[in-house]
């Protein structure tokens, strides 16, 4: 019985960058002798266990061999004969297909070491096409990648755009597309994820709401990017320099569908996109089982992010209305998030990456005297129900008012 660290680990050890948790890959044993030892099993399709202490990993070496279309077919074979480069072959990356012994010795047959030092996204064999899964994984890890400048391999390149034409990706269950899209989200380069899947022909499959934007022009006055899935992948690499949420990453990467359906006859123009937007929103959600949190922000993002641009122009009442339809008042911790998507959605634009956006101070200060506003007085005078509302109303749009005069002009 002999013992392999694999995969990430090793991958991230020889990059220098954290090694967050460990799979260990064993050669020789079997499923009763592990138990023997105290380990785990807790695999459902091939025998995997758990360390009886540390509580990592275990797998005994495999085969694997398709037998459906899809993700979840395949035969998995572990037995002892099994040997740890056979167990390598059946990995995706090169890069990936990196096992260390336990005196420290590298095991390397598909020279991953090299792919590493080239940056290179490589993968093992053409057994990669046969799960679609590989793909949304590989889009992930080179978004995770990207400060290290990562590139993907041009067979591969080749091999992903086949996987695509092949129908393998209708296979795919709507939580495990989602799953890779939030890691994807949360790294250092989102971007990157969106602009694999569309190079290789995904993203229409996966997301046709966010491919059917490119090609699609905006007014070259107010956007002189003109495409507008050229404007949104800017969005997005403003809202990942602004924040570090996935949350606001995923607000600015929706905040335009409306303006894929917008009709031909009317284009550049794209009157009513924001409605059209959240309804767009609603459904992508709904179809990839988006969670809520995501959901919320992206359709106030979506449906108010123009006011908040025009927010000098807007009178105090209409201004009140804004407060109210992101909710600041009762959900304050909302507030800076959905700033930071609007702001991205500002700066994604050719040439306003550095501009200053003062609308957001205005909107920050216009929450806060509204806020400022006590309902006690006006529960003391006798008011409740509707009238107490609308009396409590009425004085923060005053506030909001009385706020604007004092402030220093935009300009």
């Amino acid at each position: 019985m002999q013992v392999f660290l694999v995969g990430g680990a090793v991958r991230d050890r020889l990059l220098g960058r954290p090694v967050r948790e460990r799979d260990y890959v064993v050669v020789g044993a079997t499923p009763a002798a592990m138990e023997a030892l105290g380990y785990r099993p807790v695999g459902r399709d091939f025998p995997v266990f758990l360390h009886p202490e540390t509580r990592e990993e275990y797998a005994l070496a495999r085969t694997e061999r398709k037998t459906a279309r899809g993700y979840h077919g395949f035969a998995f074979h572990a037995d002892p004969e099994v040997t740890l480069e056979q167990d390598l072959a059946r990995r995706d990356l090169t890069i990936n297909a990196i096992a260390e012994a336990e005196d420290g010795r590298l095991i390397d047959p598909f020279d991953g070491q090299r792919d590493l030092d080239a940056r290179v996204l490589r993968h093992v064999s053409p057994a990669f096409a046969e799960d679609p899964v590989r793909l949304l994984r590989l889009a992930r890890l080179a978004a995770q990648l990207q400060p290290f400048g990562f590139t993907v391999a041009a067979e591969t390149a080749r091999l992903l755009r086949e996987l695509v034409a092949s129908g393998e990706l209708d296979a795919l269950v709507p939580e495990r597309v989602w799953a890779e899209c939030e890691k994807a989200l949360a790294s250092p380069a989102p971007v990157r994820f969106f602009e694999i899947l569309r190079d290789c022909g995904a993203l229409r499959v996966l997301f046709p709401e966010l491919d059917r934007l490119f090609g699609v022009p905006q007014p070259p006055r107010y956007h002189p990017e003109i495409d507008t899935g050229v404007h949104t992948l800017m969005v997005l690499e403003q809202a990942s320099q602004l924040s570090e949420s996935p949350e606001v990453r995923f607000a600015a990467l929706v905040h335009d569908l409306g303006k894929g359906n917008t009709p031909a006859e009317v284009l550049p123009s794209h009157h009513g996109h924001e409605e059209r937007g959240v309804r767009l929103i609603e459904a992508l959600s709904a179809r990839l089982r988006v969670p809520k949190r995501y959901r919320e922000i992206a359709i106030r993002v979506a449906r108010y992010h123009g006011w908040v641009h025009r927010v000098f122009e807007l009178r105090p009442v209409t201004i009140m209305k804004l407060v109210e339809g992101i909710d600041a008042l009762r959900r304050p911790e909302g507030l800076e998030p959905f700033l930071h998507a609007v702001e991205a959605d500002f700066r994604g634009r050719k040439d306003f990456a550095e501009r200053p956006y003062p609308q957001a101070e205005a909107v920050r200060a216009a929450v806060q005297a509204a806020a400022a506003v006590s309902p006690q007085p006006f529960l003391e005078s006798g008011l409740k129900g509707p009238k107490l509302g609308s009396a409590l109303r009425r004085a923060r749009i005053a506030a909001i008012a009385g706020q604007r005069r004092q402030a220093p002009s935009e300009h």
